[in-house]
């Protein structure tokens, strides 16, 4: 460990609190002519020019054609199941924020959990595949922390049973593979822009759509249904982004590449510090060629001296706000835990995962210093 990367034990007394995570924010200065644009229009919401722009913009940026745009991503993912007219079970994963299972619920879908594979926590196609029954209509795999799920074992699965496949790519903005976008899979794939996220519209989301037509029934969706103002063609939801929003969005377009940059020197750093410090495992790459480093997670392994959740409050009692992202899992909650599927025996890679990660904190704005006082903390009890 050279003298840039060596660990300093800084006094708590005077720390300031440091969190998982923190919305990078261009200067403000930047954003006001975008309001007196809209102020001077007096276009809000219902596809304003900001809100076409965007979209461009996005489609552009993340190398895909097709993109529509929504308040938030659970809206979105509420209607991709609705657009592909979903219905029955839809195979998915325990190990992801509740909202990947609450948008089947919503649709009266019923949610079959299966494990993940160790390495990446993505879903484990061999358990996928064992899982289908005659009433399996979907796959919904989620890219955990942005690393890309094995797409092309989970399609060939989906076109073996004729299954569609919604991806859940909240945490998956800007990562590419070999074959580009990673966005580009499954029949159609879903982007958060939530505050918490690498590319944030305060609130946000969108769906990646594959065709013109598949693009236009989305959007009618999202606008209740209409086409004009006297013909309604489906039973739409009110999902739809507004102007300020979508102008926070293409201002936000002009810093990703600085913030993206800065994401992944604090991951090169906080995996050089925890290199050799035993009990402390890592996630790795899961074959992105281009990585958002979206979360920083590791697993505390039983070597370690003390248990996850006694780390977890070291933390806390010292000012640093880590996360056990994710935990529980989404199938221990009360309105899951009573599926077959959704019982631990069935489960046992995800249930280990979630006894045992920790999410670092990652954001643009974190030092390097402020890096080696989370390092520390885990360090200290090695020594």
């Amino acid at each position: 460990m050279n003298a840039n990367t060596s660990l300093r034990v800084i006094p708590t007394s005077a720390e300031e609190r440091i969190y998982v995570t923190q919305p990078h924010l261009p200067p403000l200065a930047e954003f006001l002519p975008y309001l007196e644009k809209i102020w001077s229009s007096k276009v809000l919401t219902n596809g304003g020019p900001f809100h076409h722009q965007l979209e461009k913009a996005l489609c552009d940026y993340l190398g895909v054609e097709h993109l529509a745009l929504f308040a938030n991503g659970t809206l979105a993912l509420v209607t991709a199941l609705q657009a592909l007219r979903i219905t029955g079970e839809v195979i998915t994963t325990p190990y992801s924020f509740v909202a990947t299972a609450h948008s089947l619920l919503w649709n009266g879908i019923k949610p079959v959990f299966v494990d993940v594979e160790p390495d990446t926590l993505n879903l484990d196609p061999v358990k996928i595949e064992a899982a289908i029954t005659p009433q399996t209509t979907a796959i919904m795999p989620v890219h955990c922390y942005g690393h890309p799920c094995d797409v092309e074992a989970i399609q060939k699965i989906a076109d073996n049973y004729n299954l569609k496949v919604i991806y859940d790519a909240a945490h998956a903005f800007g990562v590419q593979t070999e074959a580009g976008s990673v966005l580009q899979h499954g029949d159609l794939a879903i982007l958060s822009f939530h505050a918490t996220k690498v590319f944030n519209t305060f609130e946000g989301g969108a769906i990646i759509c594959p065709d013109p037509k598949t693009k236009q029934r989305i959007d009618h969706l999202k606008n209740f249904g209409h086409v004009d103002e006297v013909t309604v063609v489906a039973p739409g939801i009110n999902g739809k982004m507004n102007e300020v929003t979508a102008a926070f969005g293409l201002l936000q377009l002009q810093h990703i590449d600085e913030a993206l940059a800065r994401r992944k020197q604090i991951d090169a750093l906080y995996r050089e510090l925890l290199h050799r410090v035993p009990g402390i495992r890592c996630l790795g790459n899961a074959g992105e060629t281009v990585a958002n480093h979206a979360y920083f997670p590791i697993l505390v392994e039983p070597n370690y001296p003390i248990s996850r959740d006694a780390l977890y409050h070291k933390f806390r009692e010292r000012e640093v706000i880590v996360r056990r992202y994710f935990y529980p899992l989404i199938s221990d909650f009360p309105m899951y835990r009573g599926l077959p599927s959704a019982h631990r025996d069935n489960l046992p890679v995800a249930s280990d995962a979630s006894a045992r990660v920790l999410c670092l904190p990652i954001y643009p704005a974190l030092s390097d210093d402020d890096i080696r006082r989370v390092v520390n903390i885990i360090t200290e009890h090695c020594q």
